[in-house]
């Protein structure tokens, strides 16, 4: 059987965290997860992950500092950026930065994981 990607959710709303994490590992995945930027840059110094799901509104550090860091240090790791606040200007600006996609807050599930298994194919 097939090595499941691993994946990273940054999110500063413990209860959105925890669901989502619950989510994809009852799709197979293997799911660390972080409360808001500094840690999951502190995280990805020490792992790889093959996907990163990212809030862009977090305390501390916020999401576009993270994506930077990401494709800096880990170029081939693909990124979701997820936002409660859906407008152009992030979309565009996420993508900017190398984010593979974009999905707006609240999200229904099934889309969600439509989207992860897309961006992981490469498709």
């Amino acid at each position: 059987m097939p090595q499941k990607n691993r994946i990273l959710v940054v999110d500063d709303e413990d209860a959105l965290r925890t669901v989502l994490s619950s989510e994809l590992e009852g799709e197979g995945y293997k799911v660390a997860s972080a409360a808001d930027g500094s840690e999951a840059i502190e995280i990805l110094k020490k792992d790889e992950f093959d996907l990163i799901l990212l809030d862009i509104k977090m305390p501390n550090v916020d999401g576009f500092e993270v994506l930077k860091f990401v494709k800096e240090t880990h170029p081939d790791t693909k990124v979701i950026m997820l936002t409660g606040f859906a407008d152009l200007k992030n979309a565009i600006e996420s993508k900017k930065l190398g984010a593979e996609d974009f999905v707006s807050k609240p999200y229904d599930l099934v889309d969600l994981l439509t989207t992860v298994e897309r961006v992981l194919s490469g498709v």
